[in-house]
């Protein structure tokens, strides 16, 4: 029987929840008669506690279950996880499942049968319930919808994909928050539906902190710059320069009105004209060096989809 659905868990020093983890996969799978469609793909994402040898103990354990480890040398991320987790999966859809425990498999059922009966092609879980960091989600998936007007609310949750978006899709490190948007750039359909976020049993959060906020606001920024100006770099850097650049002259009619009529030299407006008029041209030339990438990119692309 063919593999349908790959559960990949990237798992970071969570020797607390291993245990715990395997009995509610076994128990929902068994339950639901998938243990011959869906497997487990567990990366271990270079775990400096005792993770990687709990999931190795508990393989032995529940045999009858579907499962690949795979071992990172040392923390690559969420993102490198998910990437090298793809690689093993064998399903056709894929499902992020971080190893905490705070979601449940019977969730993420709903999601993967959206997708198998309604035809889409990315299903998110929009958070119900208190949590820790609701106000921070809240104004970060606002921030999100507005900047990419995404059909969903809630980028930050369990997600079920088919397995040609991570591969058609590019990632960068900590990117993996951002599939949605990059997603449905391409063209695939999202949808999402409610989940419950529970408390973890043990550990703590692996994302926390303002400086977490901080480089999710500036990751938030790069990728819509590239979505939106990456395609059409002339548009963005030929534009600001052509402005830069009239502003400049605007500038230096003023200092010749001055120097001619009123017989005054004026030297920081001559600085600042040179200054406008130069910083114009370098970002119009930005511009095009930015569509010889662009054009650069656009060809490997097509080479690799032929």
């Amino acid at each position: 029987m063919s593999i349908e659905v790959s559960l990949i868990v990237p798992a970071y020093n969570e020797e607390g929840n291993i245990e715990s983890l395997f009995e509610h996969i076994h128990d929902f799978l068994s339950s639901n008669n998938l243990l011959d469609y869906w497997e487990v793909v567990f990366v271990d994402d270079g775990s400096t506690d005792g993770t990687y040898d709990l999931i190795r103990e508990n393989l032995e354990k529940h045999k009858d279950l579907k499962v690949t480890l795979v071992k990172h040398q040392k923390n690559l991320g969420v993102t490198a996880a998910l990437e090298t987790g793809a690689k093993h999966a064998k399903g056709e859809i894929l499902v992020f499942f971080p190893a905490d425990l705070q979601f449940h498999l019977d969730d993420v059922k709903k999601l993967v049968d959206k997708i198998k009966n309604e035809g889409y092609d990315l299903v998110t879980g929009k958070k119900k319930g208190k949590y820790e960091k609701k106000f921070v989600s809240s104004v970060y998936n606002r921030l999100s919808q507005w900047l990419f007007r995404l059909p969903v609310s809630d980028m930050n949750s369990i997600k079920a994909f088919r397995k040609e978006i991570i591969e058609n899709v590019p990632l960068r490190k900590d990117w993996h928050r951002y599939i949605v948007p990059l997603a449905f750039d391409r063209g695939y359909r999202l949808a999402e539906v409610e989940v419950t976020l529970y408390s973890r049993l043990h550990g703590e959060s692996k994302y926390k902190g303002l400086k977490r906020v901080i480089i999710g606001v500036f990751d938030l920024l790069a990728v819509k710059f590239q979505l939106s100006f990456m395609r059409k770099p002339m548009l963005y850097f030929g534009s600001l320069g052509a402005f830069t650049t009239l502003i400049g002259i605007l500038v230096g009619l003023v200092a010749v009105y001055f120097r001619v009529f009123k017989h005054i030299g004026y030297r920081p407006l001559v600085y600042l004209t040179m200054f406008l008029v130069i910083s114009g041209l370098i970002l119009f030339m930005m511009g095009l060096m930015g569509e010889m990438i662009a054009g650069l990119y656009d060809l490997i692309d097509k080479k690799c989809k032929d």
